[in-house]
This record gives structure tokens, C-alpha cells and sequence, in this order.
């Protein structure tokens, strides 16, 4: 018999959670928390912190902070403003099969709900945050397969996820089950039906729909505890919905689907920038032997900026300029995240090299995965071809926790120093054995001031 989604979101417990779910939180966390450290010096986190800040003020629903500023607003405000913060660097995780991010909005959303909470005498401890989130996104990944499934335009992640915050705000509220249901279909109804392509085609701080879809979520679980009703929701209860929920409860998306982004832009580029990285190693090449690129890959991989970017928003949704940074600098990491970096002669020399091939085979067996083939023209007339491949931080190719720990230090150490990081670390990396004093103070390391 399937389990529904609201008989699963209601009795949820820690002990239900594999060690397999736990071990993604726990990277996930970490991971999250070095993006939102390096996020939060991007003028995209200032301009949405400054927006969240004239518009959601603390209420009777607690005070929340802020991450990495500490400034104390409602719990949908301090959700708006991590999540734009977290989604201003495009390094956090995501899911191939959604085609999108979920981590991005749900720790940023359950962070504030759960310090809001706090400051009114009711703390979370690390085991409750832990099913919180698996139930957050357990949710969003079912709710983003089925829409995806049953919506002929590609949504960006805020209007899934949305879904998922909700639900899994509502038990952080103790809500019932019908009120569980209730709440997903607010913000379902009402959560950020963004053009996740008109962002590909023309870039900017709109990014992956998670600022609005976080507080979206966060506002409907407090609108269903007040008596509002929205149930159902389709992407959860829908009769063309429901093959994605049959094995609820015995099977964990997360585990399956969760990736990490080894360099700070979109994951269709990455398959790409791995392959460049292997030909200028294997050869021992310095880039200015490299005469052009020629990239095959898959349709909408082709329609991504990138040629000459002027913004960051740009660098982040683009293929030819990650490219050619990872072939001049050898990394894309906290240096390459300036603009000094898009007015780099050398790297603007390879980019506009740089071709991208629409690839109908490509395009065919790009369905949960992300496949690119690079070949590199040199000065001297050689043409070198790397293998096809898909992204490294797949779980067919995973990261290794030393990878996770030391991404999270390259972001992080330099914004918050290495002490507070090495806290933050320690803390994250096993967040659900905390008590809730305990957990308090990870809140704290994560959402004080810089």
C-alpha cells in the first residue's frame, strides 16, 4: 500500500532515517553552509537582505537571523534572505533528475523557522532537525520529479521547493496532518511558477526561483497553523502525480538523486570544465597553446550565456567562460567569483574560441544526468578529444568528504575566518547527535554577524 505523503509527513521520526540519509545532511549542511558564507559578500545577498529587510520586519512568530549578518527579521524574511544568499553562488547541491536545487531553500528556510522558535522558548535539537530535513527534502524532490512530469514548461526550483518547506515547517510546528496538507497546497498554489530558461537566456539575480519559493513555503506552513486552507496539492496528491510517491517511505530520493557542484556555476557546465581540466593535465599544456574548444552537448546546455559575460549572474549560468577560466586559472573557485576575473584578456581569448555544438545524441541521453564531449584545437594544428562524460559529485562519481571539507574551507575561511569555520565544520558534520543548546550555538555560528 502506498503511504501518503501527509501519513509520512506526520509521523516521521529520527529513528526512521538510514545512516545513508544521515551522511547527505551531514555533507549537505557543511556544503551549504560554505556557499552561504561566500554568498553573503555578493551584491545579490546585500540587495536581497536590504529587500527583506524593508519588508519583513520580526513579528509574534519569533526573531530569526540572518545568515552570516545576524540581523534579526520575521522567519519568512530571514528564509527570503538566506536563500538568495545560498543561491547567489552556484555551488550548492542539487538534483539531476528535478533539474534543480533543494538544499538551497530548505536549510535556509528551516534555519530561520527553527531560530525563530528558539528565541520564543521552543528549540530544536540536532535529531528533530535531521527528520526535518530529510522530510523537507524527501518532499521537494517527489513534488519537483512530478511537476516536471506534468508541466510542460521547465520551473525553477523555488516552485518545488516551496512545496517541501512547507511541509516540513508545518511539523517543525506541530501542525496536523490535514493542516500538513493544507500548507503544501498553499504553497504549492502560490510558490514561484518561474521560467527556469528565460534565466538561461538572459541572466540575472533571479537565479533558481528559491528566494521566494523558501519563504513562500515558510508562509503557507504559518497559514494553514491559522486556518487557511489550500489542500491539494496536486504535485503530492494527484492522481497523474502519484507514481512518484508509490515507494514513499521505502526508498530515499535524496540518497539516489542528491549531487555536490565542484566549481561555483551551472551544473551543465560542469561535465565540460571537468574535461578541460583532465586535457590541459594529461598534456601539460599551458593555455595559451589552446587555439579553440569545440564543446557537443545537449540542447538547452547549448542555450546557456557565456561568451562574455559582463555580470556574475552570467559567469554562473554559462558554459565558454567557466571553460576557459578553468583553462587559464586551472580552478574556478573564490578568486574567479570577481569581476576582475570577466575582463581577464586570456580568458576571454578562449571563451570566444570556445564553440558549443547542439548534439541531438547528447540531447537524447541527457535525461537525469548532464552528458558533454570536449575536444581542444592547439596552436600547433593537434586536436585532442576528451572522453564524453557526465559531472563529477554525481553519486555514480561522487565527492569524497575530504572534497566536501575542503570546498567548504575555500568558501568559508575566508569570510568568517578559519576558527568560526572549523566550528561550523565540526558542528555540521555530525549536527544530529546536538542537543538543543547545542544546536543553538551551531545556529549561532551560521547566522551571526561576519
Amino acid at each position: 500500500m502506498t503511504l501518503s505523503f501527509a501519513d509520512f509527513a506526520t509521523n516521521l521520526t529520527y529513528d526512521d532515517l538510514p545512516e545513508a540519509v544521515l551522511q547527505v545532511l551531514r555533507r549537505s549542511f557543511t556544503d551549504t553552509m560554505g556557499v552561504a558564507a561566500i554568498g553573503s559578500t555578493t551584491e545579490m545577498s546585500e540587495a536581497a537582505y536590504k529587500g527583506a529587510c524593508a519588508m519583513f520586519g520580526v513579528t509574534h512568530t519569533g526573531r530569526a537571523r540572518v545568515m552570516m549578518r545576524g540581523t534579526e527579521l520575521s522567519p519568512a524574511g530571514a528564509a527570503m534572505a538566506n536563500a538568495f544568499t545560498v543561491d547567489s553562488v552556484d555551488a550548492h547541491d542539487g538534483t539531476s533528475p528535478c533539474k534543480g536545487h533543494a538544499g538551497s531553500a530548505i536549510f535556509p528556510a528551516l534555519m530561520a523557522v527553527a531560530d525563530a522558535e528558539a528565541s520564543l522558548g521552543r528549540p530544536v535539537d540536532g535529531k528533530t532537525f535531521a527528520m526535518l530535513l530529510a522530510l523537507s527534502y524527501e518532499v521537494s524532490y517527489r513534488a519537483g520529479l512530478a511537476q516536471h512530469a506534468t508541466c510542460a514548461d521547465y520551473h525553477t526550483s523555488g516552485a518545488w521547493t516551496a512545496v517541501g518547506v512547507a511541509v516540513g515547517v508545518a511539523r517543525m510546528l506541530g501542525l496536523s496532518k490535514e493542516q500538513i496538507r493544507h500548507a503544501a497546497g498553499i504553497a504549492e498554489y502560490h510558490g514561484p511558477r518561474s521560467q527556469m530558461m528565460r534565466c538561461i537566456d538572459f541572466p540575472t539575480m533571479l537565479r533558481d526561483g528559491v528566494g521566494w519559493g523558501a519563504p513562500t513555503g515558510v508562509t503557507a506552513a504559518y497559514l494553514a497553523q491559522a486556518g487557511f486552507t489550500g489542500a491539494p496539492a496536486l504535485t503530492c496528491e494527484g492522481e497523474d502525480e502519484a507514481p512518484f510517491w508509490e515507494d514513499l517511505g521505502t526508498a530515499w530520493r535524496l540518497v539516489e538523486d542528491t549531487h555536490y557542484k565542484p566549481y561555483p556555476c551551472c551544473r551543465w557546465a560542469h561535465p565540460s570544465v571537468d574535461a578541460v581540466a583532465d586535457l590541459m593535465r594529461d598534456h601539460n599544456l599551458h593555455h595559451s597553446q589552446v587555439a579553440s574548444v569545440d564543446i557537443k552537448t545537449f540542447h538547452n546546455a547549448t542555450r546557456l550565456a557565456g561568451h562574455a559575460p559582463a555580470t556574475l549572474d552570467e559567469f554562473a549560468y554559462g558554459i565558454a567562460f567557466p571553460v576557459a577560466t578553468m583553462i587559464v586559472r586551472r580552478q574556478i573557485g573564490v578568486p574567479e567569483l570577481t569581476n576582475e576575473t570577466l575582463q581577464d584578456p586570456d580568458i576571454q581569448r578562449i571563451s570566444q574560441a570556445t564553440t558549443l555544438i547542439d548534439d541531438p545524441h547528447y540531447t537524447k541521453i541527457s535525461v537525469g544526468k548532464r552528458w558533454a564531449e570536449v575536444s581542444m584545437t592547439l596552436s600547433d594544428g593537434r586536436v585532442i578529444t576528451a572522453d564524453p562524460r557526465t559531472p563529477r559529485g554525481d553519486t555514480d562519481m561522487p565527492l569524497s568528504d575530504q572534497e566536501i571539507s575542503e570546498k567548504f574551507h575555500l568558501f568559508a575561511d575566508p569570510v568568517v575566518g578559519k576558527p568560526r569555520a572549523d566550528k561550523i565544520e565540526t558542528l555540521t558534520s555530525g549536527f544530529d547527535t546536538l542537543t538543543s543548546a547545542e544546536f543553538s550555538q551551531l545556529c549561532t555560528a551560521c547566522l551571526s554577524t561576519v
